[in-house]
């Protein structure tokens, strides 16, 4: 079920049926409003912006959406393709105007080079996993020009974990690595599949990185433990 595509073309065609929720492993319920998927450049978080005014060349929008940053880009004279597995979320793209877009899981796409990988809004999550995230960085790697960049962006989700008195952090002994998130979308009264989701602390990302062949260089930080790295 693609609610998250789902809310985004009711948004777009002004018929929203009530909020949409995401549910988390962690405990938490939060709405999330469908207008910050619409948002133009000037009210992005400054993380995004930073990423935007960093691309270059051929740029692959990973996770895409609705379209906004390939819409920023485009009309900033880059030749930006915009890739999401929502199909809801590629007709509204198209409808907006974004010029080039995939439908498929980034996982299975092969089938051009870029310049610029850009994953924002913790892009890092689709790798799923820690285990899987050096084939996903691996992956990556295939996508990219000769002296290509990626540009992504994650939190660290240790501010979550309660600590005891030595500094250690308690994290449930069935978690693998505590940035592994479970996430599940509510709206109209349905709830999709459960899917997994990655956050990844600095140190961590670098280590990894640096497994795959690359040099990570820090961009800035966020308000809230989130970070922008190349």
């Amino acid at each position: 079920m693609d609610l998250l595509g789902k809310a985004l073309l009711d948004f777009y065609k002004d018929q929203s049926r009530g909020p949409l929720r995401s549910h988390s492993s962690l405990g938490s319920v939060e709405d999330v409003p469908v207008s910050y998927f619409f948002r133009p450049f000037p009210t992005m978080p400054a993380i995004e912006q930073e990423a935007l005014l960093q691309c270059r060349g051929s740029v692959l929008d990973i996770g895409c959406g609705a379209g906004s940053h390939c819409l920023y880009l485009q009309e900033s004279g880059l030749d930006c393709t915009g890739l999401d597995n929502s199909p809801e979320g590629i007709k509204v793209a198209l409808q907006r105007g974004v010029l080039n877009t995939v439908c498929a899981n980034i996982l299975d796409y092969h089938s051009r080079k870029f310049d610029t990988l850009l994953l924002l809004m913790n892009g890092i999550g689709i790798a799923g996993s820690i285990k899987a995230f050096p084939d996903f960085l691996k992956h990556l790697k295939g996508l990219l020009q000769p002296g290509g960049q990626i540009l992504m962006d994650s939190s660290d989700l240790i501010y979550m974990f309660d600590s005891d008195g030595d500094g250690g952090i308690w994290v449930p002994a069935a978690m693998e690595y505590y940035g592994e998130v479970q996430y599940q979308w509510e709206y109209d009264g349905d709830f999709g599949p459960e899917f997994p989701w990655l956050f990844l602390d600095l140190e961590t990302l670098n280590q990894q990185a640096a497994g795959a062949g690359f040099e990570v260089e820090w961009l800035r930080n966020g308000p809230h433990f989130d970070y922008l790295v190349r």
